[in-house]
C-alpha cells in the first residue's frame, strides 16, 4: 500500500497502549473477583467443554499472531501506541480490521471456558467497548488522516470485530 506523507511521522494513535493494558487489568480482576465473588458455573465442565475452550483460546490466538506477522512482512508497527507507516489490508487484515482485538477477545471467551470462571466472559464483553473507545476509535482517526481515501474505501468494505 501506499507509503504515509513524511509530514505526519510524528502522529501517534494514541501515547498509551490501551489494549495490552486493558487485557492484564481484566485478567486480574477477572481472577480476583472469580475468588472473592466467584458466579456459578451454568455450563458443564467436562472434557467437550475444555476440548472448545482450548478451541477457542487456540482460534484467538493462531488469530492474533497471524496479524502481527502480517504487520511485521509490511514493516509497520505493531504497537497500538505508534503511527502506521503503511496500511495493511492483506491477510486477516482483509477479512477483519482489528483481527488482533478479535484474537484477544476470543482467547478471553476460551479462558472463561476452560477455567470455568464467568469473569473472564465479562472481562471479554467489557473488553469490546473499552477497546473500541481507547484504541479503535483513535486508530481509525490516525488512519483516516495519514492514508485517506485508501483508509475510507478500505474501513467501508471491511467489518471493524464482529
Amino acid at each position: 500500500m501506499t507509503p504515509a506523507p513524511a509530514n505526519n511521522d510524528h502522529e501517534k494513535p494514541s501515547s498509551i497502549p490501551w489494549p495490552p493494558l486493558l487485557l492484564v487489568i481484566l485478567v486480574i480482576a477477572a481472577i480476583v473477583l472469580g475468588r472473592m465473588l466467584p458466579i456459578p458455573w451454568p455450563g458443564l465442565d467436562d472434557t467437550p467443554a475444555r476440548i472448545a475452550g482450548w478451541a477457542i483460546c487456540g482460534v484467538g490466538l493462531a488469530l492474533a499472531v497471524w496479524a502481527l506477522f502480517t504487520l511485521r512482512r509490511h514493516n509497520t508497527t505493531v504497537r497500538p501506541d505508534e503511527a502506521a507507516s503503511e496500511l495493511v489490508t492483506n491477510g486477516p487484515f482483509a477479512w477483519r480490521r482489528n483481527p488482533i482485538y478479535l484474537g484477544d477477545f476470543l482467547i478471553l471467551i476460551g479462558v472463561c471456558v476452560l477455567t470455568t470462571n464467568l469473569w473472564f466472559g465479562i472481562a471479554a464483553v467489557a473488553f469490546i467497548p473499552l477497546v473500541t473507545w481507547l484504541a479503535i476509535l483513535p486508530e481509525e482517526r490516525h488512519l483516516e488522516a495519514r492514508f485517506g481515501d485508501e483508509w475510507r474505501t478500505y474501513s467501508d468494505r471491511t467489518r471493524r470485530l464482529f
